[in-house]
């Protein structure tokens, strides 16, 4: 069976849309910007995926979009950019060294060359990206067409991305199956004797196998190291006893799913056992939220409501849920206080966490799509070793 792809035909209706934004706010362009940190916004207008390198996607507000990005990676651009104007240019170089790089098979453009033809004479430039483009870049941005000036137009790809539409809910499925694969192999691995790194090198390995694109992350603690939040796994061997938190980050085809179920490696103390079942208890009195219509802070509050009643508020760090997609984490992001509704067609993870307890520390994250009938589980494994708790 064809396994989930985001066609072009989908590529084209956003830029579609982000062109009658740009109508409705007058302005001229559009420059999403991306690299290997923050590559989310460029690959949903380009599906160009930078590892080293910088990228950005000019989007005219009538015409095709031009691609550019580093002389190193153009044949990779080519081969991954749906679009077919792809370009280099020197400030999106893959790395940042004293000495001047000779490239002598490259054709370089220049921001003033691809600025100049976006914008049309114009001068009003969208930037989606401004909190992550490096200053020097952005300066040259600026520099490159006289009087030009720089809207922070981020809103109208987070607008875009906030609903998902059914191509993209097939790729995040895709990768919630994935990640459930990689994670039962890390449970497996995960007993007293092995290390850190064994457990976590075996999930990742076993994703791969299973047609992960990446491993965005993998989060490790074990026994006194649960409680460092996002630690990375290391050589410490797992002992009988340990309280293991564990989460990993799957990429298919951009779209990143994380898995995170809490557990004992062997015999688990009954204040363990309470713990745990404090976080599942919340975990399951979520579910009822997770719907069409539901104000996202009575979801924030319920949860809440469990870990206070288990007289555990202070171990407490963060909000429960955020949105997922082509970021680990994205809108939506409530917190107690926020008074809009969830909505079909939201992707969206719990984060269901205690940290610094006398007792262990951990998460659950498993993900959904939000519906008129409820959650529609995007990672089936960690949703029934949660609902069967301990």
């Amino acid at each position: 069976m064809a396994r989930p792809k985001i066609n072009k035909e989908e590529f084209t209706t956003r830029i579609r849309r982000i062109q009658q934004a740009l109508e409705e706010r007058q302005l001229d362009a559009m420059l999403v910007y991306g690299d290997e940190y923050r590559k989310e916004n460029l690959r949903y207008v380009s599906n160009f995926w930078p590892i080293f390198e910088r990228g950005g996607c000019f989007i005219p507000r009538r015409g095709t979009p031009i691609l550019a990005t580093a002389a190193e990676g153009e044949r990779y651009a080519r081969e991954m950019c749906v679009w077919d104007d792809v370009r280099s240019i020197k400030e999106f170089a893959c790395v940042t060294v004293p000495e001047e790089i000779d490239y002598p098979l490259a054709q370089f453009s220049s921001l003033k060359q691809i600025l100049g033809e976006v914008l049309a004479g114009g001068k009003r430039l969208g930037v989606v990206g401004l909190l992550d483009m490096p200053a020097p870049i952005l300066r040259r941005t600026r520099d490159a067409v006289a009087d030009l000036e720089i809207v922070d137009a981020a809103d109208v790809l987070n607008d875009l991305r906030l609903i998902k539409s059914a191509a993209e809910i097939a790729c995040l499925r895709e990768a919630g199956r994935i990640a459930c694969v990689g994670y039962e192999k890390l449970m497996e691995m995960c007993v007293p004797g092995n290390t850190e790194l064994q457990a976590a090198g075996a999930g990742e390995g076993a994703a791969r196998m299973a047609g992960a694109e990446d491993i965005n992350f993998t989060v490790f603690g074990s026994g006194p190291r649960a409680d460092t939040v996002i630690g990375r796994p290391v050589d410490r061997v797992v002992e009988d006893g340990d309280t293991i938190m564990a989460a990993m980050a799957v990429q298919y085809e951009g779209y990143v799913a994380t898995v995170e179920y809490p557990f004992v490696a062997g015999e688990a103390t009954d204040g363990q056992k309470r713990f745990l079942n404090a976080l599942f208890e919340a975990a399951n009195v979520q579910l009822s939220y997770l719907k069409e219509g539901v104000i996202s802070g009575e979801m924030v509050r319920a949860v809440k409501g469990v870990f206070q009643k288990h007289g555990l508020s202070e171990y407490d760090v963060y909000p429960p849920m955020h949105g997922i997609g082509l970021a680990e984490a994205e809108s939506p992001y409530p917190d107690a206080d926020a008074t809009y509704a969830l909505r079909s067609g939201m992707c969206v993870n719990s984060d269901i966490s205690l940290f610094g307890h006398p007792d262990g520390s951990n998460r659950i994250e498993e993900g959904f799509v939000i519906t008129e009938a409820g959650p529609d589980s995007l990672t089936p494994l960690i949703r029934s070793l949660v609902s069967k708790g301990l």
